[in-house]
């Protein structure tokens, strides 16, 4: 496709342009899809399954995802040997930008778009690349992930799910938690130990094979959150096979391959950042209006919050802003993503306690409904704190500030033997 290959400067004109001659008319009528850029577990972005699932079956929904294929505009990040255009941070963001504003779902592979993909172009096969990569940006494969442990959460490598070779296969046997996406996917990347004899480094595999609940002996146990939605799950794997045709990098040498995986999935931040950046903008725009609703917009202590949660969004936003022209520039974020993610997940705390402060004593209580669901701010105050939890919790993140950010010693380490 012609008309985008400009320079970044002009390109948010021209992709606005391409939405507006391209994008079916009512198509974002179908549901509000910029309520899938709020964070997980909130309200607004658990739009009823078979709500999404209608719009997704939806022919003007189709037809625009076959656009936007014939158009490269899915996976575009990608190089353009794989499908993609090869886009960097600054372009990626303009993208995220237009079809947000625009109100149009960006087609998005999610974990097979920025995990799993650009791992396989790194460190996959030609074989293994011309076989999945193509089925990412179809769609036909979608993935989840199969990382972590009961036991194995910050220290990865010490994974117990052990995977025998039998012929051709792995059988997979173990257990993970934590996993997303589990209700939506057809196949999973799971980190397991092949070789129980190597160091925990260099015993580890890193294979792909399909997830399919109740066959091939895996066993899926969805995990019930507080605010009601079961957006992560348990698995469990007795003897599931795995083809060796899917070890990505080859046997024993997973941990180089699942090391570029976090990395992708963290400088990568960069459409999450842009998502949650454009959520948190719109979600206090709606609690200014709530704050109207109710009467409290002249209280000049609410007044004051809101303006300091102005003054923090846009802090948010020209940070951001500095981040994307670095990473364009060829510097690859660091230790000052962690800047980046404690401010947004502090900031998110104290904006939900503000929202049931407006709300008032209606707060204390849940509304009268289906299920007795919490309203969107009540919602909002209990993911709040999860996200001070979810990919590094803010004590995690003040410790590598401290320490690679601003060259402070190393808190003290309390001794084996003196640990309680």
């Amino acid at each position: 496709m012609t008309g985008l290959e400009v320079p970044v400067e002009e390109l948010r004109a021209r992709l606005r342009d391409w939405v507006a001659d391209n994008a079916p008319v009512g198509l974002a009528d179908l549901i509000d899809w910029r309520l899938r850029a709020d964070l997980p577990g909130s309200v607004s972005s658990r739009q009823s399954e078979s709500e999404l699932a209608g719009a997704h079956s939806h022919p003007l929904f189709q037809e625009w995802e076959q656009r936007c294929a014939q158009a490269r505009l899915i996976c575009p990040a990608w190089p353009t040997e794989y499908g993609g255009r090869g886009w960097d941070a600054p372009q990626m963001t303009i993208l995220d930008e237009e079809f947000y504003r625009a109100g149009v779902p960006r087609i998005d592979r999610v974990q097979g778009e920025s995990m799993v993909g650009p791992s396989i172009i790194l460190h996959g096969t030609a074989e293994q690349k011309a076989y999945y990569l193509p089925r990412i940006i179809s769609g036909e494969h979608r993935y989840c992930q199969g990382f972590s442990e009961p036991e194995s959460g910050s220290d990865l490598a010490s994974v117990r799910t052990r995977a025998v070779v039998e012929g051709d296969h792995l059988l997979i046997s173990g257990q993970k938690v934590w996993t997303s996406r589990f209700n939506t996917a057809n196949m999973i990347f799971v980190l397991c130990r092949t070789d129980p004899t190597a160091s925990k480094h260099r015993g580890l595999s890193y294979a792909i094979t399909e997830f399919t609940p109740g066959h091939n002996g895996i066993e899926v146990r969805p995990i019930r959150q507080i605010t009601g939605a079961a957006e992560f799950a348990e698995i469990f794997f007795d003897n599931t096979t795995a083809p060796l045709s899917g070890v990505i990098g080859g046997l024993g040498q997973g941990w180089q391959v699942v090391q570029s995986t976090l990395g992708f999935e963290r400088g990568g931040a960069g459409r999450a950042t842009t998502m949650v950046l454009a959520a948190r903008e719109r979600e206090l725009e709606q609690l200014v209006e709530f704050a109207r609703r109710q009467g409290r917009h002249r209280d000049p202590l609410v007044r004051r919050e809101l303006a300091w949660a102005k003054t923090q969004v846009t802090i948010l936003r020209s940070s951001w802003q500095r981040t994307v022209a670095e990473v364009a520039a060829g510097v690859q974020p660091g230790a000052q993503m962690s800047t980046w993610k404690l401010a947004w997940s502090e900031y998110h705390l104290r904006l939900g306690a503000l929202a049931l402060e407006i709300a008032g004593p209606a707060a204390m209580v849940r509304p009268a409904g289906p299920d007795y669901a919490l309203d969107p701010w009540q919602d909002t105050f209990l993911v709040a704190h999860s996200g001070t939890i979810y990919a590094g919790t803010s004590e995690v993140q003040r410790n590598i500030i401290g320490e690679h950010v601003l060259g402070l010693p190393r808190e003290p380490r309390v001794p084996e033997g003196q640990r309680s």
